[in-house]
């Protein structure tokens, strides 16, 4: 066997054992099998809510031996074509051996990701705010240019996409967006974003073609099940009515259908403009309001703002936990964890995050330092 990929095998083999351990899958297979003679017990779906909260259980649980169980055998698929390759000499083969080895190291990222989401509002869905910072229109493009690398990001991850809110700015680029995202740790791998991110590019509106700098906010937050109470008094609320305004389909313009909502206690404010009645996008301004005040409770209590959105920063110079830099040279860096990466199309147009998302939640929970 070539020595460097067995070496490779024998190091992915320790991280698969390690991941196991994490997950305590003897556990799991038996948490399966109770989770399962519940689910056949007369009268299980009498309460609907609660069963479906088991059948959540038993889906992820499932999920985390399928994971493990496919692993294992792609390992041993690896090192059984690489020991032949060495045996016949085959280049060929050997390559197909490196290959099964690199998917089984993604498929090990995404493992050990599900391992460090210890919160059960992470492998729930969450909801992105993104906000032009400083740099004037240039920010409001940014601010576009994020929202779609975050659409595509989403795309390749197979999660679906609901806009809530998007406007179209006067000049160029979107004066905020809101979207929340349904998918399978949603929230645990998104809140990697949280945070400001920089930009540094030649102006696409400055004549004389200046470098310019600038900057968008990112904020995530939990989509919160409805056994999450969030007391809020109606008494509380002001709710505003107006036009729609941007894309959102046939029809979205023609009536009052956009809804803000401000908390006033609080001051914070909410809107959403992308359903096609002013009852849906009330609907979902609420979810979103519910969301972002149980956050402000946790941190109240908690006495510290970054339990779920982190510290909360000027969006300006000296503040960025990531940069994208198109000129003089290209890279993507996170400040974080500096993982880096000369291929800013692939992260911007093709929305190519993972590898950042996995270095970040590696470096939170002191799994070692992150792999280029």
């Amino acid at each position: 066997m070539a020595e460097g990929t067995s070496a490779d095998l024998d190091a992915l083999g320790e991280r698969l054992a390690s991941v196991e351990r994490y997950l305590h899958v003897d556990e799991t297979r038996e948490r399966i099998a109770r989770l399962e003679a519940q689910g056949a017990a007369p009268g299980f779906w009498d309460d609907a809510e609660a069963a479906r909260e088991v059948m959540a259980r038993l889906t992820r649980a499932k999920d985390d031996v399928a994971g493990i169980e496919a692993a294992a055998s792609k390992l041993d698929d690896a090192r059984a074509a690489a020991e032949l390759a060495a045996e016949e000499g085959d280049p060929d083969l050997m390559a197909e051996a490196e290959s099964m080895a690199a998917s089984l190291s993604r498929d090990l990222d995404e493992l050990e990701l599900a391992s460090w989401f210890a919160d059960d509002l992470d492998h729930g869905d969450a909801i992105v705010t993104i906000t032009p910072g400083q740099g004037g229109l240039e920010a409001q493009d940014w601010c576009d240019m994020l929202f779609h690398m975050y659409l595509r990001y989403c795309e390749r991850r197979g999660w679906k996409v609901d806009v809530n809110d998007a406007p179209v700015a006067d000049v160029i680029g979107i004066d905020r967006a809101t979207f929340t995202v349904s998918g399978h740790n949603a929230y645990g791998m998104l809140r990697a974003e949280q945070g400001v991110h920089r930009l540094v590019r030649i102006s696409p509106t400055d004549a004389k073609k200046r470098r310019q700098t600038t900057f968008a906010g990112v904020e995530v937050l939990p989509v919160l099940p409805d056994d999450v109470e969030v007391d809020i008094d109606p008494s509380d609320l002001r709710i505003d009515v107006y036009h729609s305004s941007g894309p959102g389909g046939q029809g979205v313009n023609t009536t009052d259908s956009a809804v803000r909502i401000t908390h006033l206690p609080t001051g914070t404010v909410v809107t959403c403009q992308n359903e096609r009645s002013q009852i849906q996008n009330k609907a979902t301004a609420m979810t979103i309001l519910r969301s972002r005040l149980y956050e402000q409770e946790l941190a109240k209590r908690e006495a510290e703002l970054d339990e779920l959105r982190g510290p909360r920063r000027e969006i300006s110079f000296g503040s960025q936990v990531r940069s994208y830099v198109l000129y003089p040279y290209q890279l993507v860096k996170d400040l974080r964890t500096e993982h880096e990466t000369g291929r800013v199309d692939d992260v911007i147009q093709g929305g190519d995050l993972d590898p950042f998302i996995v270095a970040y939640h590696r470096w939170a929970t002191g799994g070692g330092s992150p792999r280029a």
